[in-house]
């Protein structure tokens, strides 16, 4: 090979080189990367209380199980805007998807607006995962999880069920977590006022990057997910109260 080839040769290697390493780097995570993130959230939520908690809806005969309302990275979200949602890579998803991930405060089977939602702003973000790096790897392995952690099964067992009377906030907590041997989050509605008790609204259960349940409480100094992810109406949840009763409401328009 002649010299001036050999040079223009070595160049061009070594720019090729050079590209990949910065494509490698741009999707490297480190601590200070907006899009790090170190557990999900498997989120539940009672479709009575998203009912009970959204202004303007048309909730009709609403789940009587607890469905999912997502799958979230803590700590980063929207991480790929030009990563639409595109229905039709989960169309075998479908029939569970509508059972186990409906669109509570939208009736309509053919509303897809809130897996829209949830694949934008978070799915995008546990793609970096291979085994969710798809719209159907990600909704299918948020159906396998649900599955696999089965809440309602768990509550009928334990005799928590929907009731007009109250249940203590601490017992709903400690059975969960000694049967899960996890600790998760749950989350209410505070009290209206004049009323004494918080409504049950969604309970999240943890997952490291492996998949395997962890605990959803931080150590001193880290911080959480601050708030649910979608405020639904003018009632947000937080954090429910371990000293307040708790409601846990069978029917949309029952309350005491």
């Amino acid at each position: 090979m002649k010299p001036a080839k050999l040079h223009y040769w070595i160049l061009g290697c070594f720019s090729m080189a050079l590209c990949c390493w910065c494509t490698s780097d741009k999707f490297h995570q480190s601590d200070s990367h907006p899009h790090t993130w170190k557990k999900l959230y498997l989120a539940h939520h009672w479709p009575v209380t998203v009912c009970k908690q959204t202004a303007a809806n048309d909730c009709q005969d609403p789940p009587e199980y607890w469905t999912i309302h997502g799958l979230w990275p803590d700590k980063s979200e929207e991480c790929n805007r030009t990563w639409h949602f595109n229905v039709t890579e989960i169309k075998d998803l479908m029939s569970d998807m509508r059972r186990y991930w409906p669109d509570v405060i939208h009736s309509s089977l053919n509303r897809t607006h809130f897996w829209k939602h949830e694949w934008e702003k978070h799915g995008t973000c546990a793609a970096t995962l291979e085994v969710l790096n798809s719209q159907k790897k990600y909704f299918g392995k948020t159906l396998e999880l649900y599955q696999h952690v089965n809440l309602n099964g768990y509550l009928q067992k334990a005799g928590i069920k929907p009731s007009s009377t109250y249940y203590q906030m601490t017992a709903i907590k400690e059975g969960l977590t000694k049967f899960y041997g996890v600790t998760p989050k749950i989350q209410c509605l505070p009290p209206e006022e004049g009323e004494k008790a918080q409504t049950i609204g969604q309970i999240e259960f943890c997952f490291t990057k492996e998949l395997q349940l962890r605990n959803c409480t931080e150590p001193k100094g880290e911080s959480s997910r601050l708030q649910t992810d979608l405020q639904l109406g003018t009632r947000e949840l937080s954090v429910c109260n371990d000293t307040l009763p708790v409601y846990y409401p069978s029917q949309v328009q029952h309350r005491k």
